[in-house]
């Protein structure tokens, strides 16, 4: 006799406890068919060690990373997002960063960028969090404002025009594109117009309205995306930040946007959940930001109210040379965490394997590891590191069948 379902669309979906991802203890079965080889090592090696961060426990130390995917029409989240944010979900990614989001229209990097700029995209947002709930994964939006990178083409059209400018015939905002001086990043993108202290004041309610959107829709976690050489971090360094008012010149000076807005977030953002802050700890280039300023900067946030430092690096200047080899961000994430007690931090750039994600979560070198592309590549990677580890953990109902074995075999 076929099961009564109320809601055919939600059956067999709600998986929260325990979820995917989630270390288990394996049964006589599993360990009869080779999918554990015996008990869950004790203690769990520590990427599967789960994390509380005020109301919000994570199951594991394997987060994606916010990803710019260039799939909305104005702002909107699509059914594209809905599969692309699940898929992570059901795969048992602890948590899951939903993309860069504008705060403005002009706050996008692209017309293709995700918004959050007004109440109509809550609905569609909401959907995403919901569905991903039912797996347990926690959700966590970056809010952003690309500042003066605005106005530019998608990735996958780069190189394609002599500049990346999109004009506003084509959905662009060239004369609404700004930033804290009126310098360019390149020749490639648009010279934006010197912010006003109005400017300044609206950008930084922006960013605390979209934190009342973010609650209202269900996420759980927000970061702020100071890095990359967009607006949050184009007032940081110097290279972009030549400014004479009290929003420019002396270091103090040059992070009052960012603290200011993280005050005005951290105002709405309720209590129990965790505010992050992305960085990028370094320009790589002589006389800009700087590893000791990132350090300086978090003893501020930390005080401030945000509970984690995601340290990446670079963005804001072509001059920059990037030192680039596996795990070469990873210093950055254990500096703050070492000369900031009390604060998480988080580590990302050219980490693949889960012995790294392990070493570097077990060594104390950072608290967790945000994965972009290598979840691009197998969207699988928390149940492929627990296999590699040794760690029995819960699949997703409808994929358990395809759980990996301890011994080779074609049954």
């Amino acid at each position: 006799m076929s099961p009564t379902i109320t809601k055919s669309h939600e059956y067999y979906q709600d998986q929260a406890n325990p979820s995917p991802g989630i270390a288990i203890e394996p049964s006589a079965s599993a360990i009869a068919q080779s999918f554990a080889q015996g008990p869950n090592p004790s203690p769990l090696p520590k990427a599967f060690q789960p994390l509380t961060i005020r109301g919000s426990t994570i199951k594991n130390r394997i987060w994606v990373s916010p990803m710019c995917m260039y799939s909305s029409e104005d702002g909107f989240a699509t059914d594209f997002h809905l599969s692309h944010y699940s898929q992570y979900a059901m795969h048992g990614a602890g948590l899951v960063m939903v993309e860069a989001t504008g705060v403005l229209p002009e706050g996008r990097l692209t017309p293709n960028c995700l918004g959050i700029w007004k109440d109509e995209h809550i609905g569609n947002l909401s959907r995403i969090v919901n569905h991903a709930h039912k797996y347990g994964a926690v959700m966590g939006i970056q809010l952003g404002h690309s500042g003066r990178k605005g106005s530019t083409l998608p990735l996958h059209l780069y190189g394609t025009r002599p500049t990346l400018h999109v004009a506003e015939s084509e959905g662009g905002w060239p004369n609404n594109v700004y930033g804290p001086s009126p310098i360019a990043y390149d020749d490639q993108h648009y010279t934006p117009r010197e912010m006003t202290i109005a400017d300044i004041n609206a950008a930084q309610q922006a960013f605390a309205d979209a934190a009342v959107r973010a609650d209202q829709a269900g996420f759980d976690v927000i970061e702020l995306h100071g890095a990359h050489g967009y607006l949050l971090f184009e007032f940081l360094s110097p290279l972009s930040n030549q400014r004479t008012d009290k929003y420019g010149g002396s270091f103090d000076n040059r992070v009052r946007f960012l603290v200011e807005t993280i005050r005005k977030v951290r105002q709405v953002w309720p209590q129990e959940k965790p505010l992050f802050v992305r960085v990028s700890a370094t320009d790589w280039v002589e006389g800009g930001w700087t590893g000791e300023d990132t350090v300086a900067l978090a003893k501020i946030m930390s005080v401030e109210g945000v509970d984690l430092i995601d340290c990446s690096t670079a963005g804001n200047d072509p001059r920059q040379n990037i030192p680039a080899a596996p795990g070469f961000q990873v210093p950055f994430a254990t500096a703050v965490k070492k000369q900031v007690p009390g604060i998480l931090t988080g580590t990302v750039g050219v980490i693949t394997k889960p012995s790294q994600v392990n070493e570097i979560t077990e060594e104390g070198k950072a608290d967790v590891v945000f994965l972009a592309r290598e979840f691009l590549r197998n969207p699988s990677f928390v149940l492929s590191a627990a296999h590699e580890l040794g760690v029995y953990v819960k699949w997703a109902n409808q994929y358990e069948r395809g759980q990996l074995k301890t011994k080779h075999s074609y049954a």
